[in-house]
């Protein structure tokens, strides 16, 4: 049975060589389709291959660090708890099983690992290891990258990498959520390819679940059970669940969640619809709606949240307010609500984005500028100031110099 099994994943390893060899060494930049020549992989490593290849060499032999002390992120993280409590079973799999477990942040750095000695040695040539970061800017498809981006579990097999270093390996993994929905980051099994068995996701699919009731046991929600992520898109999440709302009541709702102190019916109106003629009968409608997907957390004279929703855009205000500009760019996943031409919403979104870029033009980390620019590709001043911190001979300044060739050359 295992020979059979081995030589059909030999095939399969061949055959994804083929596909990755056939494209990935020739692309050139975000945004183009695959060779119609060329055998296409499966739609969410096509798709992964197109957006990091502006930004990931394929040639890259190791992940780069992440700025900070890692060991007190992880020491402060809610995942620490219940990976401990865990921590024997996920040994014993590591070590018996020989694969390697490692445990990110919702930005995508390793903040805990734990494999066996031949399996860890494995790991730390290509930075699998504590400060790692693998999220798809730094080191292009693969499995925790795709996890992190599309929220569901996935599995990244040989040549479905971007990086040919990881040719050689199978990962395994899965999103882990708090109560509210918010991704805490994710926990991913890896090992090399010819160990490839399809439990080994029901392994880590097993294994989030326990994480994350252990941390719903502990407490680890929001005060409403409401999360809105408006920061390079729109989702709300409610007790876990996503809401399907209409972008007007996103809009609202971003826009409440944005002002506390919230807006008079006069106000609310101004903001959503600006000088376009429409009745007050139309907002009622729209926020009576929208109390009832939010719980009826909104105050009536006023326009109010009467309960905190926790939102990405108001935690990077936050961010900035403190001065924590690590927090800030790791919150600025994008635009708010990109696509949007609601008045108060385009005011809010250049208010963010003014903010960050300021903080990151102002700093003297190039990893930040870095992580800016993979969200403003065409910002030729943040492209400048990464290289200008970036030292002679670091690997990271090719990365910048083909952004700032891409942004000068697309003004």
């Amino acid at each position: 049975m295992r020979s059979g099994q081995d030589s059909a994943l030999v095939r399969r390893r061949a055959a994804l060589e083929r596909q990755w060899a056939s494209w990935v060494p020739d692309a050139r930049g975000a945004g183009r389709s695959l060779r119609a020549d060329a055998v296409r992989p499966r739609p969410d490593v096509a798709q992964s291959w197109v957006r990091s290849r502006a930004f990931v060499d394929p040639a890259t032999d190791c992940a780069p660090a992440a700025d900070g002390d890692v060991a007190s992120k992880w020491a402060q993280s809610p995942l620490r708890a219940p990976i401990a409590e865990l921590s024997d079973q996920l040994h014993g799999i590591t070590h018996d099983a020989g694969f390697v477990a490692a445990v990110t942040d919702e930005a995508g750095t390793i903040l805990w690992s734990d494999g066996g000695q031949v399996m860890r040695r494995r790991a730390e040539r290509v930075g699998f290891t504590p400060g790692g970061r693998w999220d798809e800017n730094h080191m292009g498809t693969n499995a925790l990258s795709l996890a992190l981006h599309t929220g569901r579990p996935n599995t990244v097999f040989s040549a479905e990498h971007l990086v040919e270093a990881l040719h050689g390996w199978v990962c395994y993994c899965a999103p882990i959520r708090a109560a509210d929905g918010r991704q805490l980051g994710v926990l991913d099994l890896s090992t090399t390819w010819d160990r490839s068995h399809p439990l080994a996701m029901s392994t880590v699919l097993s294994l989030t679940a326990a994480v994350e009731a252990k941390l719903h046991c502990a407490g680890v929600v929001t005060e409403s059970g409401v999360r809105l992520e408006c920061l390079g898109g729109g989702t709300l999440m409610r007790s876990g669940r996503p809401v399907r709302l209409r972008r007007r009541l996103l809009e609202i709702l971003t826009l409440l969640a944005l002002e506390p102190d919230g807006y008079t019916p006069e106000q609310l109106q101004l903001a959503v619809y600006g000088d376009r003629v429409t009745g007050s009968s139309t907002l009622k409608a729209d926020v009576s709606h929208l109390r009832r997907a939010t719980g009826g957390d909104i105050s009536n004279r006023v326009y109010r949240l009467t309960t905190p929703v926790r939102c990405d855009a108001t935690e990077l205000l936050a961010a900035l307010a403190a001065g924590d500009i690590a927090a800030a760019v790791r919150l600025y996943r994008g635009p708010l609500l990109p696509g949007s031409q609601t008045p108060g919403i385009v005011e809010w979104r250049e208010y963010l984005e003014v903010g960050v870029r300021t903080a990151v033009l102002a700093a003297d980390q190039a990893g930040y500028a870095l992580d800016y620019g993979a969200r403003a590709p065409g910002d030729i001043e943040i492209h400048e100031h990464a290289l200008r911190l970036l030292p002679v001979g670091d690997a990271r300044r090719a990365v910048a110099a083909a952004r700032l060739h891409t942004a000068l050359r697309t003004g």
